[in-house]
């Protein structure tokens, strides 16, 4: 592994830093922020203009093509960018991380020349915002068990169903939407991938709250709505294929991003600041052996993340790693979280400004079991690492040749 830039990504580090120099200030404190993105109307507004200035220079989204409003540049140099970014108080643009990391590069992989066209800058831009409409009641980790359906009539298709856990959806204004549209073939053949406006007739969406008290997660229900086949992405049957590459965006982003600015440093000043019965809390033999086991596993997804950007910086596609990172990150954001809590003692029940730090270990444990179901659970992460990675048997699956209408339920 190399860990030194080359000499042009220095130099791009370089020109990355002085433009975030004269656009924002650097961080002073933790970053206390929502893991999933939620945010107010303020927040919101702010977090529009910050990705509106990023778009303008180019740095909204560094790797795609500068006719569609990227820079045109190499995957390196948007890691570099996200790192150096990281290190400045700007507002979170989580709200258009789904629609950037996953239904745009969907959408430019199997849409047509006028709907890249017309969909890609707004959403660049932060005008418009995307959600990604997947999961269901009984198709959660196997995407393909879904029910809701599409039905052709004339130009058009008819969708009935609903969709569950979609993040975002209450201000959204577009979403990519898997569906089934011949329940006669087996369950990965008969699926087709549409994205519509969250606004047409018939849908309806509604809030999830959550523990935390936020609503960050939706239901959304179709009641006969029309969608024209100009809104389809790939062809009739292909959406098992298109739903893969939205899939593989999100476990990418999710195993390189979780987290919320919560790691190892902010629990040693966590444990600085404390104190317990026999003195400060990093005296204590029993903390400094759990900050060690942290940092151990910090270190491990650091070196891991140096692997995949020196394939990047390498012009090589990385191998498992994504994957990897993807099961270790949300699991100890959720750990370190619930460690950090238990040391707060009472106090580590409160939120916002009664809790330490504005509660932002608890924001962090009551996010993470979300993270760590977000583009496939750890259960189906290590099956693919298991089966594709390391060689293992497969698990046996009954309904994969069967006809999706006739495949056995449980019932």
């Amino acid at each position: 592994m190399d860990f030194e830039d080359s000499p042009e990504e220095a130099k791009f580090r370089a020109e990355a830093r002085a433009w975030l120099d004269a656009n924002a200030k650097r961080k002073t404190s933790r970053d206390n922020s929502d893991p999933l993105g939620e945010d107010d109307k303020t927040s919101m507004k702010a977090a529009k203009a910050w990705q509106a200035k990023k778009a303008e220079k180019g740095y909204a989204r560094i790797t795609w093509p500068k006719e569609v409003g990227g820079m045109g540049g190499t995957p390196m140099q948007s890691v570099i960018f996200g790192q150096e970014e990281a290190k400045y108080d700007v507002a979170n643009t989580g709200a258009f991380a789904i629609g950037l990391g996953m239904c745009i590069p969907t959408l430019m992989a199997y849409g047509s020349k006028e709907s890249i066209g017309r969909y890609v800058k707004p959403a660049l831009r932060g005008e418009e915002i995307w959600c990604q409409l997947f999961s269901e009641p009984a198709g959660g980790s196997d995407v393909a068990a879904l029910r809701t359906r599409a039905e052709k009539d004339g130009d058009h298709w008819v969708i009935n169903g609903s969709k569950v856990w979609t993040t975002g959806a209450q201000f959204s204004d577009f979403g990519l939407l898997l569906t089934r549209t011949d329940p006669n073939l087996p369950k990965h053949k008969g699926l087709t991938m549409f994205y519509l406006s969250m606004k047409a007739p018939g849908v309806e969406v509604r809030p999830i709250k959550q523990a935390s008290g936020a609503s960050g997660f939706n239901e959304v229900f179709f009641t006969n709505v029309r969608i024209p086949d100009s809104q389809r992405l790939g062809d009739v049957g292909q959406g098992w294929q298109a739903a893969l590459t939205t899939l593989m965006h999100e476990r990418l982003a999710v195993g390189g991003g979780a987290g919320g600015g919560l790691d190892v440093p902010q629990l040693v000043q966590l444990a600085r600041e404390l104190e317990l019965e026999d003195g400060p809390a990093i005296k204590n033999a029993a903390v400094r052996e759990k900050i060690a086991d942290w940092y151990v596993r910090s270190a491990g997804l650091k070196y891991t993340t140096y692997r995949t950007m020196t394939a990047l910086s390498r012009g090589q596609q990385p191998g498992p790693e994504a994957s990897i990172a993807k099961i270790v990150v949300a699991a100890k954001l959720q750990d370190l979280s619930a460690f950090a809590m238990e040391l707060e003692g009472e106090v580590g029940a409160l939120t916002g400004e009664d809790g330490v730090e504005h509660g932002a270990f608890q924001m962090g444990w009551m996010g993470a079991p979300g993270l760590r179901i977000a583009g496939g659970t750890d259960e189906i992460l290590r099956n693919i690492i298991a089966e594709r990675v390391l060689g293992l048997p497969p698990d046996i699956r009954v309904d994969k040749d069967v006809p999706f209408n006739k495949a056995p339920t449980g019932r």
